[in-house]
């Protein structure tokens, strides 16, 4: 089934969930040959697996709290806080709270979806449906 992107022009609404949170699931908002925004939803204590992306990228706390593991380092974001990750540098993300994330990937030419590589066999790719550990 495809996923309904965001077309050149159209409003997206990034409130924070709130009560919705908790059944809220994470999706794709749009994706382009070069780009790509998610928006990730975790509940407390679930974190996505160790993996890294070929493209850089940005995390956003649009609410919550989130720690996010760089191997060598690590920092914690709460909302209206954003983090610059590297290129090809493993990462893991774990909610501190309820949280909701907007992820901005930079994809490389040529890369498409196949951008995503992941040490943990149930995440799939970074744009198929995020599942949690």
């Amino acid at each position: 089934m495809a996923l309904d992107h965001a077309q050149p022009g159209q409003v997206i609404d990034l409130e924070p969930l709130g009560a919705a949170l908790r059944a809220s699931l994470s999706h794709a908002i749009l994706k382009t040959r070069t780009l790509e925004l998610m928006r990730v939803v975790l509940r407390a204590g679930e974190a996505l697996p160790p993996h890294h992306i070929h493209g850089e990228m940005t995390l956003l706390c649009i609410e919550g709290a989130a720690e996010i593991d760089l191997g060598a380092s690590t920092c914690q974001l709460r909302a209206r806080q954003l983090v610059l990750l590297p290129a090809r540098v493993q990462y893991a993300v774990r909610a501190l709270q309820d949280t909701s994330l907007l992820l901005t990937i930079r994809l490389p030419a040529g890369r498409g979806a196949r951008h995503c590589v992941v040490d943990d066999p149930k995440f799939a790719t970074a744009s198929a449906s995020m599942k949690v550990a």
